[in-house]
């Protein structure tokens, strides 16, 4: 069974994954997958025994159209019920991606909730209240993990946009996307956005290092009520 794990909730997609990964000892692969791993992996049962699952990370995403994906896509079109096999991708892939893996594929699609964008979106400043508000809603959809992760990618572009960085994250972006980020960033000044993106990567080490005086969910509350 070939199954494709996506989508832009990047935290619940790898969460899936992972899951399904800590129930096997197989290796997880990367990008540099090919058709001979696949074919060994098949193989690696024993004579009554099912082979393991195998574990790809990236591969579809960062697979440049040519003879190695179009070889594997083909192999496994053939021999779906015989090899199973999971990928997991950071971000949301086409329908043409989707499609060349054959239809007997099972993909599970991981989105982020709209109120999740609404939040980020309406951020402001002065506005802590309101910035809370819209919070709370999203946490109904969404972990404050991954809100918290999603914080510090919206001030990172905000941030970018403001200074007219040309960073990799920006030049990836839609331009209506782009001018919906100038115009947010226009609320705040150049060192408004410096000192939150600064204080977002300080919550982000107490975090990981064990040095929150709070859980992360109060934190945050504390954060918004600030810029």
């Amino acid at each position: 069974m070939i199954t494709i794990i996506h989508g832009d909730d990047t935290s619940a997609s790898r969460n899936f994954f992972i899951d399904k990964k800590d129930k096997s000892s197989a290796p997880v692969i990367d990008e540099k997958l090919t058709l001979l791993d696949i074919k060994q992996q098949g193989s690696s049962g024993g004579l009554f025994e099912k082979p393991e699952a195998l574990f790809v990370e990236g591969f579809i995403t960062n697979s440049k159209p040519g003879k190695n994906l179009d070889e594997i896509a083909f192999y496994l079109k053939k021999n779906s019920k015989e090899i199973d096999i999971y990928f997991w991708e950071r971000k949301e892939l086409t329908k043409k991606q989707l499609s060349q893996f054959g239809p007997a594929v099972t993909v599970e699609t991981f989105k982020i909730p709209k109120n999740t964008f609404g939040f980020l979106d309406g951020l402001r400043p002065e506005s802590g209240k309101r910035n809370i508000e819209f919070f709370h809603d999203a946490l109904s959809g969404s972990s404050e993990e991954l809100l918290f992760f999603m914080l510090i990618r919206q001030f990172r572009l905000l941030l970018a946009v403001s200074s007219d960085s040309s960073i990799d994250e920006v030049k990836r972006l839609a331009p209506w996307q782009k001018s919906k980020l100038a115009s947010q960033a226009k609320s705040f000044s150049g060192e408004q956005l410096i000192k939150i993106y600064k204080k977002l990567n300080d919550i982000d080490l107490a975090q990981k290092t064990g040095g929150l005086t709070m859980p992360l969910r109060e934190t945050i509350d504390i954060f918004l009520l600030d810029i």
